[in-house]
């Protein structure tokens, strides 16, 4: 059986067969073909109409295309026409700013010459101006230095400053308070007495209290001695010789002049460096115009006194070789015109000074530096690295320069940070307990690190501002040298941390050197070597007696003449 769809499917292709079979019949019979040709003849004829009406529009619109395109074309001429004259006006005015263009570019190259030249000049003028900042800081650097910041002793220094008073006022009159126990002149053994009579005796209205009081007048006579020896001279006949009885030790000349005269002369003239005719004219004047000693006698007492102290030079020589530090320095001498050098070799006790003709090597040849195996203390002479088995540097040298520093490149904190760092450094040893029998020579070594971590934090320091600000190495170089040479010599300016022995200034040689050099200032120049070498080894004997303790005088007389004593001075 089929299907309700099948059914429905099969119904409507009959309907369709029918249809299409209507219209096969129609086709046949023609009326069809009638019908379609009239319509299409009467379309056909609507259509010719619409293609009239469209030819006849078309015709109307190209008249007006030709129309408007001749008013565009007109519209387009004279725009143009407006346009060439609009591009000939805007070519003027491009010629016009093109010439102007060129005219200012040889104005701006002028200009940009004229500029270039005065940057040229500025630049010339800012390298004149750094060159002469750098000019008048080195000037204000030599103007500032004195003998606070360099090595220039205070009698040469131009800056002589007044020593300021920092005490505060208390409106109390000088000397001693009411209350302080009063320090009285020291009374001497009298060498003559006088009594002044009583005024009030007798008087019933005074009554003696049984005190006397007594006022002493202390004066200096110089008595000029003179003892004589004499003895009969014999004759022997079978020979004619002279003879006669042996004279003391010493007497030699007729008229011999003894120890004390001798002393007072080499002291006056050598210890106070006063000059060989007023020495003189002073002998003469104490004396009572009596005793006149010769220019030639006065000149040759150094190197008598140096011949007959050579023991004690030796001895000294021997002495300096087992101390366990020796302060050493050299400075410059005057013979004949021509430099020379004076080497001092101190300790505590005893004093050396060397004539040399040459510094360095050759000037430590044949002293006790050569041969010593302590501590040498110095002012960073590198000559004396090579000597010795430890070595401190002067830190009273380094006070100064850095002061110089403080002064010159006040811009930059480590100078002054160095200075306070040495200054506590040097009271924390001045302050050591030398009497600790425990272990007298070891020092806090906790304190010892402290100082040391401070030392190299501020050469840390230094080398920070110098990089951020480099020196002028050109005319002021000094500070950044300085932080280079504190570097570079660490332990040889803190090796009077690890050693009570040493000390952290050279000061001794140079108070001892400044003995010479005022000497070499009142004579201005030697003569001779062997004069400049006299006159040192006297220097070395009489400061080991003061530095000894002993009488001056009665030292150097028992030199010149060792049987007698100065009593000749009483």
């Amino acid at each position: 059986m089929m299907s309700k769809t099948q059914f429905e499917y099969m119904e409507n292709l009959q309907y369709k067969v029918k249809d299409l079979t209507a219209q096969v019949e129609a086709y046949k019979s023609g009326e069809k073909y009638q019908a379609m040709t009239a319509f299409y003849d009467k379309w056909l004829a609507s259509k010719d109409r619409e293609i009239q009406k469209t030819k006849h529009e078309l015709a109307k619109v190209r008249a007006q295309y030709v129309d408007v395109r001749n008013n565009w074309q007109e519209v387009i001429e004279d725009l143009e026409a407006e346009h060439i004259k609009a591009l000939a006006k805007k070519d003027r005015a491009v010629a016009a700013l093109w010439r102007r263009v060129v005219k200012l570019e040889k104005e701006n190259d002028g200009l940009r010459q004229k500029n270039q030249e005065r940057i040229e000049k500025l630049y010339a003028a800012l390298v004149e101006l750094e060159e002469e900042r750098a000019k008048v800081q080195k000037l204000r650097a030599q103007i500032n230095r004195d003998y606070e910041t360099s090595g220039i002793p205070s009698s040469k220094s131009v800056n002589r400053k007044k020593i300021t008073n920092n005490r505060e006022k208390t409106g109390r009159r000088p000397g001693g308070q009411p209350g302080h126990p009063g320090h009285r002149r020291r009374q001497y053994e009298p060498t003559a007495r006088y009594e002044i009579p009583p005024t009030h005796r007798g008087n019933p209205c005074y009554r003696p209290t049984g005190r006397a009081i007594t006022k002493q007048l202390i004066d200096v006579k110089v008595n000029l001695v003179t003892t004589e020896w004499s003895t009969l001279e014999y004759r022997d006949i079978c020979t004619g010789q002279r003879v006669h009885a042996d004279f003391p030790e010493g007497l030699v000349n007729e008229v011999t002049y003894g120890g004390s005269v001798k002393a007072l002369a080499f002291i006056v003239q050598n210890h106070c460096n006063v000059s060989v005719m007023k020495t003189s004219d002073l002998l003469y004047e104490l004396t009572g115009g009596k005793l006149r000693l010769s220019a030639g006698m006065i000149s040759g007492l150094a190197k008598e006194f140096s011949q007959k102290s050579e023991a004690k030079q030796k001895a000294a020589f021997a002495d300096m070789l087992l101390a366990p530090t020796m302060n050493v320095d050299f400075t410059s001498a005057r013979v004949n015109g021509k430099n020379h050098a004076v080497l001092v070799c101190a300790n505590g006790a005893q004093t050396i000074y060397i004539a040399k003709e040459h510094k360095g090597h050759k000037g430590i040849k044949g002293t006790p530096i050569e041969d010593y195996q302590g501590t040498l203390i110095h002012d960073h002479d590198i000559t004396f690295y090579s000597y010795g088995t430890n070595h401190q540097e002067c830190l009273e040298h380094i006070r100064r320069y850095l002061k110089d520093g403080i002064l010159n490149e006040p811009g930059r904190k480590w100078h002054g940070q160095m200075r306070q760092l040495i200054n506590e450094m040097m009271h924390f040893k001045r302050k050591l307990d030398r009497s600790d029998n425990r272990n007298p020579d070891e020092i806090d070594p906790a304190k010892v690190a402290e100082f040391e971590a401070r030392y190299d934090e501020i050469l840390n320091l230094a080398a920070d501002e110098y990089e951020y600000e480099p020196p002028n190495m050109k005319y002021y170089p000094d500070g950044f040298n300085l932080h280079k040479r504190m570097r570079a010599y660490r332990d040889n300016h803190l090796l009077f941390l690890h050693d009570k022995n040493v000390e952290p200034t050279n000061n001794l040689s140079e108070r001892l050197l400044r003995i010479f050099k005022r000497k070499q200032h009142q004579v201005m120049t030697f003569r001779s070597h062997e004069g400049l070498s006299f006159l040192c080894d006297s220097l070395g004997v009489l400061a080991s007696f003061v530095n000894q303790g002993k009488n001056l005088f009665e030292s150097v007389a028992s030199i010149f003449f060792p049987l007698e004593t100065p009593s000749s001075l009483n």
